[in-house]
C-alpha cells in the first residue's frame, strides 16, 4: 500500500531575471565592451598637466569620466585640462556610447513589449497573490456565463475564489466586476496540471475545485488532475457529453453535472409532483433572487423542436411520465411511440402540422437562441394557452428572454452554477432533495406553503451545522456534560429568547439512525448531529453565536444573563448568597 500523499506546497515558478538577463545579454557585452574600450585608451593617450607636464590619466579618473560622460556632457575635463590626442579620443567614445546605447534601449523597449515577458510578469503576480491567501477559496477552472454566475454567488456569500481562464477578454472582465474581495485571475489553459498546481489546486488552503469550461475535454483533464494530484478536495465538472460524463465517473470524480440531464430531471419532477419542483427551486436558485411561482406544467400532449442533445433529454423526461409528444426536426426518424414533423419549428405550417392548437405545451430547445425565440413566439401566436419551455443558450440574451415571459426558461449556467453552489455550500442539500424526491405531492405542498409563508419567495440562505467541538463549542460541551437540549430550544434569538430564529431545519442526519425531514420541535440534540437549515441571511450570524458563546447559549436555555469576562464572572459569584446551616439543621439562605 502507497503512503498517503502528503499536501504538496505551491511549485515555485521560474523568475523573469533570468529571462530579462537572457534577452539584455548582447546589449549589455556591448555597453560593457565600449565602456572597456573607452577607459583603457584614455589610460593610454597621454596628456599635460597645470604645469605643462605630461601625465597620464590613472583607470579610476579614466573611469569617472566616461561614467559621466555616458549619461550626459557638460561636466568638464578632469583632473587637467585634455590635450588635443584625447579630446579626439573622447569624441570617438562618445559616439561610440550613443550607438551603445541606442541598441541597449531599443532592446529594453522590444522586451518590454514582449508576450512572453508580460506572462510570466502576469504569472509571477498570480502566484504570490494565490501563495499570499489564508482563508478558504475555491478553484474556478473556466470563466464564462458559469463561472461569473459561480464568483458572484461566493462573493456574496463571502468565499474567496481563483480563476483560470483562457480567454484573456474575460480575464480582464473580471477586474471591471465589483467583487468585495480581489479574485486572483490567470489567462492560461486550464488542461495543464503545473497551471492548476500554480493556481493553487494543492494548496491547504484550497476547498474545491470547479471545471466549467465549455470543452468537455478541458474538463476531462481537471477532473483527471484534481483526482490524482488532490483526492481529498471535491470536484464539480461539468459535461455535456455522456461518454466524457462516464470518462469522469471512471476516474472517480465526485459531482458530475449535465446541465441538460438535470433539467430533465426537473421538468419530470415538475410533471410528476409540482410542490417538489416548485420547493427545489426556491431552495437552489441564486442567492438574492427571488422564485417566480409559474403555473404546474399541464398532462397532455406537448411538442419539442430540435432533437439535439437537449431535445433527447426532454424526450426521455417525457416519456418517463408516460407524456404523449410529437418532434419537429429537420431530420424526422422512423419512431412508432412519437410523432414526427420535419421542419424546424420556427414556421407556423410545421407547427399546425404538429398539433399546437391542441398541444398544451412545447419545448424550444434547438441550439440557437434566435430560433427559439421565434418558436415561442409563434406557438404563443398560435395558441395562447400553451406552456412555453424556452431554451437559452447565451446568458447574454436575457433581456430578450425576460421580455418574452415564457413560463421555464432554461438557462444551462444557471443550472451548473446552482447545482455547485448546492454542493459545496450544503452538502446536506442533496440529499435532502433526493428524499424529496421520493415523498408524496401533498406532503411537499405542505412544506413549500409553510416555508414560503414565513420567509417569502426570495431564495433564502441554506447552510449545514455539524454539533462537534469544532463548530459548535458551546453547545457540544452541555451535550457531552449530559444536558437535554432540543431544536424549538436552540433556535431562539440570542438578543431576545422569546422571539424565534428566522430559520427552520429541515433535515437531520444522526449516526446509524434514518435521517429526519422537518424535525419536531421537543427533537433532543445529540453530539454529531448534522442539521440542514433555512432562513434569512442574519438568522445564520445569530444562530452561530448561540452555538459558540457559552453566555448566549446559556442566555437562550435559561434566560439567565451571565456576566461576562474573568472579573466579572468572579465579582458575580462572590455575590451569590451562601448557604448557612441552621439549628434545626436545615440550610438557610
Amino acid at each position: 500500500m502507497k503512503p498517503a500523499r502528503a499536501l504538496a506546497p505551491l511549485p515555485r515558478h521560474h523568475s523573469i531575471f533570468f529571462l530579462i538577463m537572457r534577452r539584455l545579454r548582447a546589449p549589455l557585452i556591448v555597453l560593457i565592451v565600449i565602456i572597456a574600450v573607452s577607459v583603457f585608451g584614455l589610460t593610454l593617450i597621454p596628456g599635460v598637466d597645470a604645469d605643462g607636464q605630461p601625465t597620464r590619466l590613472s583607470f579610476f579618473h579614466a573611469f569617472y569620466f566616461i561614467s559621466y560622460t555616458a549619461t550626459t556632457i557638460g561636466f568638464g575635463e578632469i583632473p587637467h585640462a585634455f590635450s588635443e590626442q584625447q579630446r579626439l579620443w573622447v569624441m570617438f567614445c562618445i559616439y561610440l556610447s550613443v550607438i551603445g546605447w541606442a541598441y541597449t534601449l531599443g532592446t529594453v523597449f522590444a522586451l518590454l513589449g514582449d508576450r512572453n515577458l508580460q506572462q510570466a510578469i502576469q504569472m509571477q503576480r498570480f502566484v504570490r497573490a494565490v501563495r499570499r491567501l489564508r482563508e478558504p477559496f475555491y478553484l474556478v477552472c473556466g470563466y464564462g456565463e458559469t463561472g461569473r454566475l459561480i464568483c458572484r454567488a461566493l462573493d456574496r456569500l463571502g468565499y474567496r475564489a481563483v480563476v483560470i481562464e483562457l480567454d484573456e477578454s474575460k480575464v480582464g472582465e473580471i477586474d471591471l466586476h465589483t467583487y468585495a474581495a480581489d479574485v486572483p485571475a490567470l489567462t492560461a489553459d486550464a488542461r495543464n496540471p503545473e497551471t492548476l498546481e500554480f493556481a493553487g489546486l494543492t494548496h491547504r488552503s484550497c476547498v474545491g475545485v470547479m471545471a466549467l469550461t465549455n470543452d468537455d475535454n478541458a474538463n476531462l483533464a481537471i477532473a483527471i488532475a484534481a483526482r490524482l494530484l488532490a483526492p481529498h478536495l471535491p470536484a464539480l465538472c461539468r459535461a455535456e457529453s455522456a461518454e466524457v460524463a462516464a470518462n469522469m465517473a471512471s476516474f472517480g470524480t465526485r459531482h458530475i453535472i449535465n446541465p441538460f440531464e438535470k433539467f430533465g430531471e426537473y421538468l419530470a419532477l415538475a410533471l410528476h409532483s409540482p410542490a417538489a419542483w416548485h420547493l427545489l427551486a426556491w431552495l437552489t436558485g441564486q442567492p438574492g433572487s427571488t422564485v417566480i411561482h409559474h403555473r404546474n406544467p399541464p398532462r397532455g400532449r406537448w411538442i419539442i423542436c430540435g432533437h439535439g442533445r437537449f431535445g433527447r433529454v426532454m424526450v426521455d423526461a417525457m416519456k418517463s411520465q408516460a407524456v404523449p409528444l410529437t418532434i419537429i426536426d429537420r431530420s424526422p426518424r422512423q419512431d412508432p411511440e412519437h410523432t414526427w414533423v420535419q421542419g424546424e419549428g420556427t414556421g407556423a405550417d410545421a407547427l399546425r402540422q404538429a398539433g399546437v392548437g391542441e398541444a398544451v405545451g412545447i419545448v424550444a430547445g434547438t441550439g440557437s437562441d434566435v430560433d427559439n425565440l421565434s418558436i415561442a413566439v409563434t406557438a404563443r401566436a398560435l395558441n395562447p394557452r400553451l406552456y412555453v419551455v424556452l431554451r437559452q443558450n447565451h446568458y447574454t440574451n436575457h433581456a430578450l428572454f425576460d421580455a418574452f415571459e415564457s413560463d421555464i426558461t432554461v438557462v444551462p449556467s444557471e443550472i451548473v452554477a446552482n447545482e455547485c453552489l448546492a454542493i459545496l455550500g450544503t452538502p446536506l442539500l442533496a440529499p435532502f432533495l433526493a428524499e424529496i424526491r421520493q415523498r408524496d405531492e401533498e406532503w411537499c405542498a405542505w412544506v413549500l406553503e409553510r416555508m414560503t409563508r414565513r420567509f417569502g419567495w426570495e431564495v433564502p440562505r441554506v447552510w449545514s451545522e455539524r454539533i462537534n467541538l469544532v463548530r459548535t463549542p458551546a453547545l457540544y460541551r452541555r451535550l457531552m456534560r449530559g444536558e437535554r437540549v432540543t431544536l424549538g430550544m436552540l433556535l431562539c434569538s440570542p438578543g431576545n429568547r422569546y422571539e424565534a430564529l428566522g430559520c427552520e431545519v429541515l433535515y437531520l442526519r444522526r449516526d446509524d439512525e434514518a435521517p429526519r425531514l422537518i424535525p419536531a420541535s421537543d427533537l433532543v440534540l445529540q453530539p454529531g448531529d448534522e442539521l440542514l437549515l433555512v432562513g434569512r441571511g442574519g438568522a445564520r450570524a445569530e444562530l452561530a453565536l448561540t452555538l459558540t458563546n457559552e453566555h448566549a447559549l446559556n442566555y437562550v436555555l435559561t434566560g439567565e444573563d451571565l456576566p461576562g469576562g474573568l472579573v466579572w464572572e468572579y465579582l458575580s459569584r462572590r455575590r451569590k448568597p451562601h448557604a448557612t446551616p441552621s439549628k434545626s439543621g436545615e440550610q438557610e439562605t
